[in-house]
């Protein structure tokens, strides 16, 4: 079998197109999906991950927020920041950006957010 080139820039376009249209449909029956972003401290590419996740969301319809504690944030406070977004109808998928800094138990964070809002997150 003969090697097949991918254009993924195009690939990423058309699945865009089709976002786009099922959140337009959505939004026109009242619904309008929504991803909560949680980046703690400052990691530069971590940074740039998120910002192109919050983005990318916006561009195809989605509502989007971003939520940015501070590096010193305990893990407690995470966990109630966890709590908010897992009470909030307006927001279908949450996404806790790692790592996490050393003294948060990163497990019962990721562990908090409701599992039918659970996203993927990202290891830099």
């Amino acid at each position: 079998m003969a090697a097949r080139i991918l254009d993924g820039t195009k690939i990423a376009a058309e699945i865009r197109v089709e976002v786009a249209a099922q959140a337009k449909a959505l939004a026109l029956s009242g619904l309008r999906p929504g991803l909560a972003v949680v980046l703690v401290g400052h990691n530069p590419a971590s940074e740039v991950y998120v910002r192109g996740k919050v983005k990318s969301s916006q561009e195809v319809g989605l509502y989007s927020e971003q939520h940015t504690p501070s590096e010193s944030a305990t893990t407690e406070e995470l966990l109630a920041l966890i709590a908010d977004l897992n009470r909030r109808d307006e927001i279908d998928g949450i996404l806790v950006q790692l790592p996490l800094p050393g003294h948060v138990d990163a497990n019962k964070v990721l562990l908090a957010v409701d599992p039918a809002k659970t996203l993927t997150a990202f290891i830099p």
